[in-house]
């Protein structure tokens, strides 16, 4: 299983790897910079004010496969949705312990305990949803990280008029609040050498998402705004391979895109014919240590795409590119800037969601565009054949 790579290569505090593997010293990977106050992530772009909540759920049907004292799944599951309430509470990006937890995880020296915490969002804490019928994407964060470094791409797509559940996957990230203010720290992270461990995983996730959508109609008030026949699933790194997992084994799931993350899942060897994007770093290149998506690509008989990012690096499809100022973190030279990353990722995102679940042809996703020259399109520009 590889070792995914640190943002920035100095970015050790939010870099998630698959495995897990020991950040190494601050010192030993990036010069540190005058920190810079609190983050604010990037406004959203799209034309509704975005409003968020928490829903706490448990799955008594299974036990926990982490917690072996825990008779039931419980997960939480953040939404983001379009609102008219233009003023309001922010929500907070996490709290000061999930702050306190992640840094400590991710060997973090020197930052406030805090300081995540005080990340400036976008979304106002449970404004009342507006509009109708919504298409619901879900959202998987990669492993060790919680649900909220995937905010900026949350809030863009609510503010386009998209209904978001993100799923924290319980004692898989540093910190996960559960109903009460309990907070599962992540069991996980000592099993990640283990045999298999990457396609337990995934296979725990796909169970995870398919128990949300049974859920959420009966769980969440206002789900009427829900248009359950329009349904893709978006995740990085793990998250991403969850996403294939997760439409292999629910056919509700119409569409999918991995950003960035090595697949386990099998497809079945007849092929998988739903669109899915694969959308990431120049890791997956044929040549580079990681063939998984090559290998999948072969069986995805569909619309499909395959898009790599110059200058990427494995967390430059999250917000810690967005979030290295507060930690006091220099980027390092030549990798792409946090707000270039940001705007790749939702361009992109957006575009294959509006394509394949509101039936809006994207030009951008058929060739290379000279406002995105970042983006190239494989196989061909990368090298397969």
């Amino acid at each position: 299983m590889r070792h995914l790579l640190t943002v920035a290569a100095g970015l050790a505090v939010l870099a998630v790897s698959a495995c897990s593997a020991p950040t190494p010293p601050r010192s030993a990977a990036n010069p540190s910079a005058t920190p810079t106050g609190p983050a604010t992530l990037p406004a959203p772009t799209g034309p509704h004010p975005v409003g968020t909540t928490a829903l706490y759920l448990k799955d008594t049907s299974r036990p926990d496969p982490w917690n072996l004292d825990a008779k039931a799944r419980e997960l939480k599951v953040t939404l983001w949705y379009p609102t008219k309430q233009k003023d309001g509470q922010r929500a907070p990006y996490m709290t000061p312990k999930e702050s306190e937890l992640l840094l400590k995880g991710k060997r973090s020296a020197g930052v406030p305990d805090d300081t995540l915490s005080k990340t400036r969002t976008n979304a106002i804490k449970d404004a009342e949803p507006a509009g109708r019928k919504l298409p619901l994407v879900v959202l998987s964060p990669g492993f060790t990280n919680p649900m909220s470094t995937l905010t900026s791409l949350a809030e863009e797509l609510a503010s386009r008029g998209y209904m978001v559940a993100g799923i924290d996957h319980t004692y898989e990230s540093y910190a996960t609040t559960l109903a009460g203010g309990r907070v599962a720290e992540c069991l996980a992270c000592d099993s990640d050498t283990d045999t298999g461990f990457g396609t337990g995983v995934v296979a725990g996730r796909a169970a995870d998402v398919s128990f949300v959508l049974d859920r959420l109609p009966s769980q969440w008030q206002d789900s009427d705004v829900i248009d359950r026949s329009r349904i893709a699933m978006v995740g990085q790194s793990m998250g991403g391979a969850s996403a294939l997992a997760a439409m292999v084994t629910d056919s509700r799931v119409r569409a999918g895109i991995d950003m960035d993350g090595t697949t386990y899942a099998r497809i079945p060897k007849s092929g998988f014919s739903r669109p899915f994007m694969f959308l990431g770093s120049a890791e997956h290149v044929t040549g580079g240590r990681d063939t998984s998506w090559d290998r999948d690509w072969k069986l995805l008989t569909g619309w499909k795409r395959w898009l790599v990012v110059t200058g990427a690096e494995h967390s430059s499809f999250t917000d810690a590119p967005l979030l290295a100022g507060a930690l006091g973190i220099k980027p390092a030279y030549g990798l792409l800037p946090a707000a270039r990353a940001a705007e790749l990722t939702r361009t992109y995102v957006a575009a294959f969601l509006d394509q394949h679940l509101k039936s809006r042809r994207q030009p951008l996703l058929d060739q290379p565009s000279s406002r995105y020259p970042e983006v190239k399109f494989c196989p061909g520009a990368c090298g397969q054949s």
